[in-house]
């Protein structure tokens, strides 16, 4: 059984998964170095490997974190409630884990982006897991009559892609919209009357 970290540790530790999260969305997995990670997170590169044996280390850490914040809000999703909120409530939480988390937006898209190596248990394991088992509850409202019949795994794809969109391509999105505009504000009024109206039987 590991030892609890002690405050220093736990502090440094933290340090370098910050940094690292920091070097690899900007650099992706291939083109971060533990030099740069121990750089930014402001420690020896000695010091960064008694706490991690490997860059590889260091980035499975960093996706164990990631994969946990990303997949809770559709776990949030309740079975027993009223589908619509719950469906545009899933939406809203996607769009605030862009807003808030884009780095780990970014970390993510470049591991799919690579052939998802270090990812690709979890994605045919847990997170299809978990994606049959929403698909079965929105497969059920639609035969219900409450929300309007599509295939679900798409509709879940629509909503990956809509919310994602705005970290991963934030550059794209401000460009485009140019000053004064708040992206995420806009995109969730946009997405309440997308989904709003697609939903409705």
């Amino acid at each position: 059984m590991n030892k609890p970290l002690t405050r220093i540790q736990a502090m440094n530790s933290s340090a370098i998964l910050e940094a690292a999260l920091e070097v690899f969305a900007a650099h992706g997995f291939r083109g971060a170095t533990l030099d740069q990670i121990a750089e930014v997170a402001g420690l020896s590169k000695p010091n960064l490997l008694y706490y991690f044996p490997s860059k590889e280390a260091v980035h499975e850490a960093l996706l164990a974190q990631l994969l946990k914040t990303w997949l809770d809000p559709l776990r949030a999703m309740d079975p027993l409630g009223d589908p619509k909120p719950e469906i545009m409530g899933y939406v809203a939480r996607k769009l605030e884990l862009a807003r808030d988390f884009p780095r780990e937006s970014r970390l993510f898209a470049n591991e799919i982006l690579q052939g998802a190596p270090r990812l690709r248990a979890v994605i045919e394991g847990e997170l299809k897991t978990l994606v049959d088992e929403k698909a079965a509850v929105l497969t059920r409202w639609m035969e219900e009559g409450r929300i309007a019949k599509m295939p679900p795994v798409h509709l879940l794809f629509s909503i990956w892609a809509l919310t994602q969109h705005y970290a991963d391509f934030d550059v794209q999105v401000r460009a485009v919209l140019g000053e004064g505009h708040d992206p995420f504000t806009e995109a969730g009024d946009f997405l309440d009357l997308l989904f709003d109206k697609l939903l409705t039987p």
